[in-house]
């Protein structure tokens, strides 16, 4: 059997960003296929004919979608550097919160990324904060929430900290900070600091100047 592995990603995604960082971090080879959107190829369409999107990996001819999940096969095949934890209890706090990142942390940093008029803004803002407050707890007081090493959730939230501080150099909201997340703040500097981690990250500069734009485009007035 074919087992060529190959993922469909696109450069500014975070949900293709993830599953780069766990390849690298199981020392998985691979072939990086650069999806150029809003386009989408007809591998792309073949692969994932269900939501159309990346991420997608293809192992020896057979696609995975949807970033958690793949990270999940990742895992599963390929045993060295594990990123889950061989306890069914801890395993399941750590899918818990990956799911709390992405159903709860993501939405709401967003709404803060693109709401307008200081009240409103103020009010999003403050929400998002309570999340992330929130995911803070789910550290209990560890280096990483994998412990003292990187895992599942780590790799699942990372990305977190890169919006954060795109949120506050693009519409001026400071969503963390060391007095109020002194533990999550620490936490997001140690691991984009790692050098698995940080050389798959995109240049800033490149990444603030799409973000920009982005930005822009969300908060376009409607036209008719």
């Amino acid at each position: 059997m074919d087992e060529s592995i190959r993922l469909f990603g696109y450069w500014a995604s975070p949900f293709a960003l993830r599953v780069e960082w766990t390849l690298k971090l199981k020392e998985v080879q691979y072939e990086y296929v650069e999806e150029h959107l809003p386009e989408k190829s007809s591998l792309l369409l073949q692969y994932n004919p269900v939501h159309k999107k990346i991420p997608v990996l293809v192992h020896g001819g057979r696609p995975v979608a949807e970033s958690l999940v793949i990270m999940e096969y990742i895992d599963e095949v390929w045993k060295n550097n594990p990123i889950l934890p061989q306890d069914s209890h801890e395993r399941a706090k750590a899918r818990f919160w990956a799911k709390f990142a992405d159903e709860k942390c993501m939405p709401s940093i967003m709404k803060s990324f693109v709401t307008e008029g200081e009240e409103e803004k103020a009010k999003a803002a403050e929400e998002a904060r309570e999340q992330l407050k929130t995911l803070e707890n789910g550290l209990e007081g560890k280096r990483f929430f994998g412990g003292e090493t990187i895992g599942f959730v780590d790799i699942a939230a990372g990305w977190l900290g890169i919006w954060a501080r795109l949120v506050e150099e693009i519409v001026d909201v400071k969503l963390i900070d060391a007095e109020t997340m002194p533990l999550l703040r620490a936490w997001f500097a140690h691991f984009l600091e790692l050098e698995t981690i940080k050389e798959c990250v995109p240049p800033w500069d490149k990444l603030l100047e799409h973000s920009r734009g982005f930005h822009k485009k969300l908060t376009a007035p409607a036209t008719t």
